[in-house]
């Protein structure tokens, strides 16, 4: 990423079943860019994911295909690992897409992260992301570094996207929006 950021929008998560972004993206930027800040889970050990909405459409459904691979280290020390996480990414599919894998929900566990997403106003080309969280997963306490990359398979334009857990709220947290220009 090269180049100034223009806050767009925010959103504070309290409670919430999912934050949305319905206005703000449009042909003014080529790239996007969402900041995610202590998103913190109401359950445990739960995927934090994504997913857009082509303009006219309706639904968080449109066509992904991503790839995705994680590095940890335990909280004790040693078992660091670096592997490619074949069930998290997607081969054309409509789900959401994950960025963290398994976000605990302890008072000092939170997910934290960044997501790119480019040209999507373009009516001609699929639309590329990428995006790098951390997290903490309490089940054999740990940090997670989750990278996740791919694209959105629609000439149409994405005007919309919605985060959330894969179960239960956002217990707290904030979403900033940027415009890169």
């Amino acid at each position: 990423m090269s180049g100034k950021l223009t806050l767009i929008s925010s959103a504070t998560a309290s409670g919430s079943a999912n934050v949305s972004f319905t206005s703000g993206i449009d042909s003014t930027y080529d790239e996007y860019v969402f900041y995610c800040v202590d998103i913190h889970p109401a359950s445990n050990s739960v995927l934090f994911t994504f997913q857009v909405n082509a303009s006219g459409g309706s639904g968080f459904n449109e066509t992904i295909t991503s790839t995705y691979f994680d590095a940890d280290n335990l909280e004790a020390g040693g078992g660091g690992t670096l592997q490619y996480e074949t069930g998290d990414d997607q081969a054309q599919g409509t789900a959401y897409q994950r960025i963290t894998r398994a976000t605990g929900n302890d008072a000092d566990a939170c997910a934290a992260g960044v997501l790119h997403l480019f040209s999507p106003s373009s009516t001609s080309k699929v639309k590329h992301f990428y995006s790098r969280f951390e997290e903490y997963y309490t089940a054999s306490p740990r940090i997670i570094d989750n990278f996740s990359a791919g694209y959105i398979n629609t000439t149409s334009a994405i005007t919309e996207i919605d985060f959330k857990f894969s179960s239960g709220n956002i217990d707290t947290g904030n979403i900033y929006m940027f415009g890169v220009s």
